[in-house]
Parts: C-alpha cells; sequence; structure tokens
C-alpha cells in the first residue's frame, strides 16, 4: 500500500489491510456517483480514476485524477454517507476495496487505530478540497485559480 495511508503504523496497516478484498474496474466503468450511498471505499493500486462533479447544463468536471496508492472515497466517514462526487475509472483499474462499515466498526474498537486512520484520512480529504477549489476556478472563475498549470 502506497499513498498517505501507507504512513499508518504496521500495525494499524495490518488491521487495516485484513479487511480488504482485491477487485477491478475496466476502463470506462462508473466506480460510484454523485449523491448516492457510500458504504465503501478503494485504495487504487493500479490504473487511475477520475473525480468528477456534476454540473447542470455542462459536461461533468474533472476534479481530480487519482493513481496508484490514493485513497478513493472518503463520504463513508460522515453521516449522511454520501458521495459528494462521482468517480469513472480512465484505464484499468486494480484496487483494494474496503467495506465502510467494517473499518468504522474497527476505528470505535480500536480507538487508537481510529485516531490515527482518520486523522490520515483527513489530510486526504484536506488536500482533496484544495484541489478541488483550485481546479473549480480554473474551469469557471473569470481569471482562473493564478495559479501556473
Amino acid at each position: 500500500m502506497t499513498g498517505r495511508l501507507a504512513a499508518l503504523p504496521d500495525e494499524h496497516l495490518g488491521r487495516l489491510t485484513a479487511l480488504a478484498r482485491e477487485v477491478e474496474f475496466p476502463a470506462g466503468q462508473l466506480v460510484f456517483e454523485e449523491d448516492r450511498t457510500a458504504d465503501r471505499f478503494w485504495i487504487i493500486r493500479d490504473g487511475d480514476i477520475a473525480l468528477e462533479l456534476r454540473v447542470p447544463g455542462r459536461e461533468a468536471a474533472t476534479i481530480e485524477t487519482l493513481g496508484q496508492g490514493s485513497l478513493l472515497g472518503w463520504s463513508w466517514l460522515f453521516p449522511p454517507r454520501r458521495w459528494h462526487l462521482s468517480a469513472k475509472a480512465l484505464t484499468d483499474v486494480r484496487a483494494f476495496e474496503f467495506d465502510a462499515h467494517a473499518v468504522r466498526q474497527l476505528c470505535r474498537e480500536q480507538p487508537e487505530f481510529g485516531y490515527v486512520f482518520v486523522l490520515a484520512c483527513a489530510e486526504v480529504i484536506g488536500h482533496r478540497l484544495e484541489d478541488a477549489r483550485t481546479r473549480l476556478l480554473d474551469l469557471y472563475g473569470p481569471y482562473g485559480s493564478g495559479l501556473p498549470r
């Protein structure tokens, strides 16, 4: 496992990976859809996934592209547990899939694991929101984000 969640201590990483199952998504497959129930998440092993935002009267806007080691999905952590974006496989993808209920249960039963794990997820969420803001300004702001590309 790579990425920010790989920074979890080995004992916590072991607890998390014990709950994983391997899945595959062919290129073009919708992994999840905005505003649907969020009951699982993934860590991408290989391939690329586009996070998309529905825009009324326009094509969906790609907010970010995720690759190897990325956490896919965090909406399962917080009520009402609905996806905020959609995710589509850009290439063939292999990933570890996690049942959200089982991981939340592990977090309740082992608070030290829960604290470290949720903190790692919060870091991902913070980066994701920052990236989304910049991308939306680039797409729809009168002068873009002002950041060099």
